[in-house]
This record gives C-alpha cells, structure tokens and sequence, in this order.
C-alpha cells in the first residue's frame, strides 16, 4: 500500500532519510507521523502507517537511524534488541526531533500534522509534543523515557498508553509523575498488556488492547 520516500532533515547536516508513505484512503482527515521501535522501519511499522493510511491519514514513518545504518531494520531477538538499542542511545534526540520535525512540514501545507510513537518512538513523540510546534496531537505508546521527561508540557493534546505488565516501565509511576506535572493529560494503563502490545509479533501483541489504544488514539485526532 505504501511506498519510500526521501525527505530532507531539518537538523544542520540537511540530510536526505528515508520514510515509508501510504496515501490516505478516502477523504484525506489529516497526517500522521509514525515514530518506530527500536527494530527500524519493519514490517510491524510498515503495516501500522498501512493502518493509519486506511483509516484515512496520510501517514509517514521516518526512518530514524539511517546516519547510522540505512535500511536498518532488526529482529526481535537477543541480536535485534542490541543493535537497536544501540542506535537509539547513539541518536541524539535533537536529530531525531529534527527529522521529525520534517515529516511535520512535509505533512503540514495540506492539513493538521498528528504523530504517534511506539517503545523509542513513544517517547519521542511525548517529546516532540513537549518541543516541537505545529502539531494538533499526540498519542505515546510505552516510551521508557516519559516519566523523566513528565514535567514537559505538551504543545498539543496528548496521550499515553502503558501496558501493567510492562517489566521495563514502571506504569503507575509513570501515570503518577506525568499527572504531578501534566494533570489534564490523560494515562491509559492496559492491565493485561506488557511492552510492545500494539505491535503483531506474536510474542508481543494483546488485541483488545492494542484496539483500545487505537480508538482513543483515533478520537484524539479526530477521526
């Protein structure tokens, strides 16, 4: 359904990333940026901006460690969960926000920009709702790193997703730190759900969840 485009950073190196690209199906309601895992742009991101495309968004996922590795994508094995950790930890959030930020003006002339990001890219999307302008809304899935970064105030309505049986992420902790700063931002604890529910592995995956989190995300942006 979709295909992979190059867009130009608006970090100082001006450096051209891919992105996978799906038109929206139907009448176009907005745009959506897709933010990875930490496995780079697989078949389980590529099927999510698919999704968004479906549900009528034009929806773009950078591809974030292309500097690094181009075409990066990794299993979810002991192998994957190394390298993709390690390109996380070695991009530095200000490129990251930076190619973000040219998906949001490369969506933005035809109608409102959304973002929405999963384990890496939920925490880059509560960033990017915190630092970046010109986004309508923001929907964060288990992002390890928004409970140290609660206390930035979103620019935009925003959400947050957090599975109870996540072992990584501490989820009431989480809901406590955000609601002490950001009371009016809502925090969905799914009670069956662990890390990475809204991803198909099968290892991963919770559906009544996963569909939950998309109806609210859905709401959120008005769709």
């Amino acid at each position: 359904m979709g295909e992979m485009i190059k867009i130009k950073s608006n970090a100082e190196d001006g450096f051209a990333f891919d992105a996978y690209r799906a038109a929206a199906a139907g009448e176009r309601k907005g745009g959506v940026i897709v933010v990875q895992e930490i496995f780079g742009i697989d078949e389980h991101v590529r099927r999510d901006v698919d999704r968004w495309a479906s549900l009528g968004f034009e929806a773009i996922a950078p591809s974030l460690y292309d500097r690094r590795e181009p075409g990066f994508v990794a299993g979810h094995d002991p192998a994957g969960m190394t390298a993709g950790i390690g390109h996380a930890r070695a991009t530095p959030l200000d490129q990251a926000l930076a190619d973000i930020a040219a998906v949001r003006d490369r969506l933005g002339p035809q109608g409102k920009v959304f973002i929405v990001g999963y384990c890496y890219g939920g925490s880059l999307a509560w960033l990017a709702a915190g630092r970046l302008d010109g986004l309508s809304g923001s929907s964060s899935y288990y992002g390890s790193m928004v409970q140290a970064n609660a206390t930035l105030k979103p620019k935009c309505p925003t959400i947050v997703h957090l599975g109870r049986l996540d072992a990584g992420i501490p989820a009431d902790e989480v809901e406590s730190a955000v609601r002490e700063s950001n009371p009016d931002v809502p925090v969905y604890i799914y009670d069956d759900a662990g890390h990475g529910f809204n991803n198909e592995d099968p290892a991963r995956h919770n559906s009544a969840s996963a569909d939950l989190a998309r109806k609210r995300t859905l709401e959120l942006f008005g769709g």
